[in-house]
C-alpha cells in the first residue's frame, strides 16, 4: 500500500498544488513560536517540553485518524497515507522554482533569477552575480529534494501509517523556525531552547541523507561522488547538509560551494565541493535528472519489497 500512496500523492502534487498546505505550515509555525515564547526560559529542558508539544499532537491525530480508518477498511487508510503525503511532500516545490531560474538564466534574465532564488531561499541573494546563480540554485535544490522528498518518503516507509512523515516534517519546521542570533541574550537563549528540536531533527536525518547521497552516487558519477562524500563534506558547516551536497556535486561532476557574493557586495568563503568546472545553467537540467532518477530507484526499491512482502 505504501507504493500506491507515494506514487498518487505525487502524481497528485505534480498535477495541481494543494494551495491550502502553505496555510496549514504557517499555522504550524504560528504554534510553534507560541509554544516557544510560552515555554523558553533559555534551557534546552523546557525546549524539549515545547519540542514534545509541538509533535505530540499533530502526529497523534494523523496516526489515530489512519488506524481508526484502516479498522474499517485499508483503502480508507491509503486515502488518509494519501493526504498527508499530499500535504507535506514538496517535489513541485524545488522542481518549479528550480525550472524559474533555469529559464530566467537561459533568457540571461540575472534579475528575475535572483528574485526567482530568493523567493524560494527565504534569503535575499540579490548580490550574487550571474555566474553564481546556477551553483547557489543547485545547492538549494538538492538541500529541497532532501527535505520535502527523500527525508519525508524515508520517515513515512519507516513508521506505521503517516506518523514517520509527520514527525519529520515537523521537526524540521521546529528546527528551522527555532533560531536565534547566538550573539544577543535574546539568540542564545533561543538556541538553547532549541537544541532538543535539532539533536532529534539530526538523529532523524542520520539515515536518509546517506542513503539519499548514496542513491545520488548510485544514479550518478559514482566514483566522484563517494570521493567527495568521505573527503569533502566534514568541512562543510553542517555535516549532513555537507554529505548530501558533496556526493550531488560529485555525481554530477560540477563545483559547488566555494566563494559566492553575499548580500552586502563582500564575498562569503566557503569550503569546496565536487569535482570539475564551476557549476552552470547549462548543468542544471542534469541536476533535475539527477534528482529524478534517484526518486526512481527509490520508488522501484520500494515496490521490489512491497513485491517480496506480499508474494507467497
Amino acid at each position: 500500500m505504501n507504493i500506491l500512496a507515494i506514487v498518487a500523492a505525487l502524481g497528485l502534487e505534480q498535477w495541481r498544488a494543494f494551495q491550502w498546505r502553505g496555510a496549514v505550515q504557517r499555522a504550524f509555525v504560528r504554534y510553534a513560536h507560541a509554544l516557544e515564547r510560552r515555554f523558553n526560559a533559555g534551557t534546552a529542558r523546557q525546549g524539549a517540553i515545547a519540542a514534545a508539544l509541538a509533535l505530540v499532537p499533530p502526529v497523534a491525530i494523523g496516526a489515530g485518524v489512519y488506524f481508526a480508518l484502516d479498522s474499517v477498511h485499508p483503502l480508507l487508510g491509503l486515502v488518509w497515507d494519501v493526504a498527508i503525503l499530499y500535504l507535506l511532500l514538496g517535489f513541485r516545490h524545488f522542481s518549479h522554482a528550480f525550472s524559474a531560474i533555469a529559464e530566467a538564466l537561459k533568457n540571461g534574465d540575472a534579475l528575475a533569477a535572483r528574485r526567482h532564488l530568493s523567493a524560494w531561499c527565504g534569503t535575499q541573494v540579490y548580490g550574487a552575480t550571474a555566474a553564481e546563480l546556477p551553483k547557489l540554485a543547485i545547492e538549494q535544490g538538492i538541500r529541497d529534494s532532501y527535505r520535502y522528498v527523500f527525508g519525508t518518503l524515508f520517515w513515512f516507509l519507516v513508521l506505521p501509517g503517516p506518523a514517520g512523515a509527520l514527525v519529520y516534517r515537523l521537526a524540521a519546521l521546529l528546527a528551522e523556525h527555532w533560531r536565534g542570533n547566538p550573539a544577543t541574550p535574546m539568540g542564545h537563549a533561543l538556541e538553547e531552547f532549541a537544541k532538543p528540536a535539532r539533536r532529534l531533527l539530526f538523529i532523524l536525518d542520520w539515515v536518509p541523507v546517506r542513503a539519499t547521497a548514496f542513491t545520488f552516487a548510485i544514479v550518478g558519477d559514482f566514483e566522484d561522488a563517494i570521493y567527495c562524500w568521505r573527503t569533502q563534506a566534514k568541512a562543510w558547516g553542517s555535516l549532513h547538509e555537507g554529505i548530501l551536497l558533496a556526493s550531488g556535486a560529485g555525481a554530477l561532476g560540477a563545483h559547488l560551494g566555494g566563494t559566492v557574493t553575499g548580500t552586502t557586495g563582500e564575498p562569503e568563503f566557503r569550503p569546496d565541493l565536487g569535482l570539475g568546472d564551476p557549476a552552470d545553467a547549462e548543468i542544471m537540467p542534469s541536476a533535475v535528472g539527477l534528482v529524478w532518477r534517484a526518486l526512481l530507484v527509490w520508488l522501484a526499491l520500494v515496490l521490489l519489497l512491497t513485491l517480496a512482502y506480499w508474494a507467497p
